[in-house]
């Protein structure tokens, strides 16, 4: 199954006499077997996108297929690595080929020498069904690693390896179906990037992902299995605060996704993540963590089938029970590579040069989000958070439209909010998010009845803000009626003390549900003490001048989240600060 070289149009390249080749085939390019995915074919003559820099190639060179799809290898080993876009170790190509990805090289993703400790959980004569769990094994200190049978494979185990050291080739146990054919199970498996896994059902989103970020969890919060979009100009904060989300959200396992961003942030996640420990474990942040490299110096068409890799990776770990976050920065980069390889296939280019195909690829992406319940019967979920960079901040470009047809979470980030310094920079105007009623269940169960009202009531204050800051900036706050300028100096006081939030404090930078509830309580005890001293017409000067207000913004600094009975000292602050003024005004 081979051809030869017609045509190369940079990671393009024309392939003729080979009838054989079929849409998505793998094919090794050329002497140094480059590698590459066939995404177009009329007759004899298929269209291959290269993986690597196709600098070199000539005319005529072989070209071989691999009769398979564009697929990676799955198994223990994933975690605590950095991979480029088609899921090569790059510490390994490092070693082989110096700070650039040499050529050609067939690196496999996991390690074949490495010894694993495995655990076999059948026995001769068991019947097993697709996504049962047939052996086991301690990848990290964080995650048990769970072989499963994969999905179409069903028979009675035939042959079993006692427990012990094997590695990811070794078979572990061989499974006869019905017709006698005989099936190898190993620690790995091989599975097509463009190709969902499947589940046994999806199920309805009721849980939130918990970040530890006010802004987030409390206006704005996602579901586990959700899909969320944070678009913003260059410099807002996207990388900044997919950094916050990956490093405290109660995921169990988290994929970091580079896709077309500086080498510099890459290596800046590794380093801090490999620094970072686990708030919940202590263990270090790598041991749960997956980050796949695919920078603005490497080559396009591996930054788009990149985001495929970290989604398949991902539904990998879900399968197995795992709740999964898939952090990508950026998908525009994405959206750049498929315009570019667009171009290059000479496709007719719709909005912005976009290929017309943009919006189904963006929907293929965001839909393998989800909760669901796995083959086995467990429940794991996918939830995808996108980085948007578009062009100048115009959210009305192409790429961010497009990804709002299919997130139910939008964090729009604010370039005055960011060169203002309020981290993160989510504009709580332009934000929404569509999780709010399928989540109230859970925060009143798990959190307070309170807690989603209160929200509410947070929310409304700010919306207020914003119309009255129209007025004064036609006639000034001094000639506003006091309930008015209450609302002004509530809402100033949830921006700074409630919704800003210092990533590099070591109490600010995460905050429990329990917490950031007391906060909501105390602000809005504060508005409402105050609301009634104003109806007896005692004017708000007086209250502002006890400093209450710039007391509470200083409650996220100086209240731990393991001593929230702190807050009691609070809410007698203000208490004292109303009957000071009330006792003032008999």
């Amino acid at each position: 199954m081979s051809g030869h070289i017609y045509g190369i149009n940079g990671p393009v390249v024309t392939v003729k006499d080979a009838p054989e080749l079929a849409m998505m085939d793998m094919v090794n390019v050329g002497e140094l077997a480059l590698i590459g995915e066939v995404v177009g074919v009329e007759g004899d003559t298929a269209t291959v996108q290269v993986y690597e820099d196709t600098s070199g190639l000539t005319a005529g060179e072989k070209v071989v297929g691999q009769g398979a799809p564009m697929s990676i290898t799955l198994g223990p080993g994933l975690l605590d690595d950095i991979f480029d876009g088609i899921a090569r170790p790059l510490k390994v190509v490092e070693a082989e080929s110096g700070p650039f990805i040499g050529r050609g090289l067939a690196i496999p993703t996991l390690d074949p020498k490495r010894l694993w400790d495995t655990q076999i959980l059948v026995h001769e004569g068991d019947i097993l069904q697709p996504g049962d769990c047939y052996a086991q094994c301690q990848e990290t200190p964080l995650i048990l690693h769970r072989c499963l049978v994969p999905a179409g494979l069903s028979g009675t185990v035939s042959r079993v390896r006692p427990d012990g050291a094997c590695t990811v080739e070794d078979v572990l146990m061989e499974l006869t179906d019905e017709r006698g054919r005989t099936y190898p199970l190993k620690l790995s498996q091989r599975w097509p990037i463009r190709t969902p896994r499947p589940i046994a059902e999806r199920l309805p989103i009721h849980r939130p992902l918990i970040t530890g970020q006010r802004i987030i969890d409390t206006l704005f919060p996602i579901g586990k299995g959700g899909a969320a979009a944070i678009p913003g100009p260059f410099g807002a904060g996207k990388t900044m605060t997919q950094h916050q989300l990956a490093k405290w959200s109660d995921a169990d396992i988290i994929v970091y996704l580079g896709c077309g961003e500086r080498g510099n942030e890459m290596t800046q996640a590794l380093e801090e993540f490999s620094e970072l420990l686990d708030p919940k474990s202590q263990q270090p942040l790598m041991c749960r963590t997956i980050l796949i490299a695919n920078t603005s110096n490497m080559p396009v068409a591996a930054r788009e089938a990149s985001v495929y890799t970290g989604m398949t990776i991902a539904e990998y770990y879900r399968d197995m029970g795992y709740h999964v976050a898939l952090m990508a920065d950026s998908t525009s980069r994405w959206a750049e590579a498929l315009r570019e390889i667009s171009g290059r296939l000479e496709e007719m280019p719709a909005e912005e040069g976009f290929p017309a195909y943009l919006a189904s690829r963006l929907a293929e992406f965001y839909e393998r989000a989800g909760y669901v319940r796995t083959l086995e019967g467990r429940e794991g979920s996918v939830t995808v958070i996108g980085a948007v960079s578009p062009q100048g901040g115009d959210f009305s470009e192409p790429v961010t439209q497009n990804t709002k047809r299919y997130v139910r979470t939008f964090w729009g980030l604010d370039r005055a909010l960011a060169y203002g310094r309020h981290f993160p920079s989510i504009n709580w105007l332009t934000s929404y998010s569509e999780y709010i009623a399928d989540l109230k269940p859970w925060y009143d169960a798990h959190v307070s009845p309170k807690f989603m009202e209160d929200r509410q009531r947070i929310f409304t204050l700010l919306q207020e803000e914003s119309q009255l800051l129209e007025i004064v900036k036609l006639i000034g706050a001094d000639v506003l009626p006091e309930d008015q300028k209450l609302t002004l100096e509530t809402a100033r006081l949830i921006r700074v003390g409630f919704l800003q939030q210092n990533a590099y404090n070591a109490i600010d930078t995460y905050v429990p549900l329990e917490k950031q509830f007391r906060m909501m309580e105390v602000i809005l005890a504060l508005y409402d003490g105050s609301k009634a001293l104003l109806a007896r017409s005692i004017p708000l000067s007086q209250l502002r001048a006890t400093g209450i207000f710039d007391r509470l913004c200083k409650i996220k600094y100086e209240v731990p989240n393991d001593s929230l009975d702190r807050f009691q000292g609070y809410e007698q602050d203000v208490a004292e600060a109303l009957r000071q003024v009330d006792e003032a005004n008999r």
